[in-house]
């Protein structure tokens, strides 16, 4: 059974920018901040370092970056979902942009982690994407352009998240929908939230920021501020 996820959440891409024990040094950094805001992070760590993040966090739900298809038993240099499973991760993401796959493949991945009761984190460039990735049930999409991937070309406008965010709940209400292509500061994250979107994240907006650790701290923060400003505006 898949533990609980809990929204707003805020989501870490580690990529390739930092790797080894700096991948542990981070994750041990957003694990103390996730349980000192109360908000669930996930972190989606290289193939290498998941068996170490997952041994050395409690708070962080820690994910692959992607994974194949195939069974225990032939195969070499695949991505074995039992492999990832027993290492610890607890979901998986499918098609980003620079890892895409085909619907085909998207489903076939999709059914694999059903059967390991794995998170499936999705990726979509477009509303029409979007929509198709939405009829295959994953856990969670993050509709991102992907021009605005790796920071520098601003967010997502108001226009694409809320037309993304109804594309998917039109579908299954229950698909968890993530903002985060461009995200590169607390304010940008602040207001995600505050709009309403489940969850936001960042990559090269961490790892790229002159002290990572600290806008790691920043963005996980601003997840709680909005939260809690967005509920008691609620109230009134």
């Amino acid at each position: 059974m898949k533990r609980p996820l809990r929204t707003p959440f805020f989501e870490i891409g580690v990529k390739n920018y930092i790797y080894g024990d700096d991948v542990l040094k981070m994750a041990m950094h957003a694990d103390r901040c996730a349980e000192k805001y109360d908000v669930d992070v996930i972190m989606i760590v290289p193939y290498t370092e998941i068996r170490t993040v997952r041994q050395n966090t409690k708070r962080l739900f820690v994910f692959a970056p992607y994974m194949d298809t195939l069974r225990p038993g032939r195969g070499m240099a695949d991505v074995l979902p039992e492999a990832i499973k027993a290492a610890g991760a607890e979901g998986v993401v499918i098609n980003h942009c620079e890892r895409p796959m085909s619907l085909p493949q998207m489903k076939a991945t999709i059914d694999r982690a059903r059967e390991l009761d794995l998170y499936v984190f999705g990726c979509a460039d477009s509303i029409v994407e979007t929509q198709a990735l939405a009829q295959l049930r994953p856990d969670i999409i993050n509709p991102e352009p992907n021009e605005l991937i790796g920071g520098g070309g601003g967010v997502s406008d108001q226009a694409y998240v809320e037309a993304n965010i109804r594309a998917v709940k039109d579908i299954d209400e229950n698909i968890l929908v993530e903002q985060a292509a461009g995200v590169s500061s607390p304010r940008e994250v602040y207001d995600f939230i505050f709009a309403g979107c489940e969850a936001t994240g960042a990559a090269s907006g961490i790892f790229r920021a002159e002290d990572p650790y600290q806008m790691a701290e920043a963005m996980i923060a601003a997840v709680r501020k909005a939260k809690d400003d967005r509920d008691a505006a609620n109230r009134l």
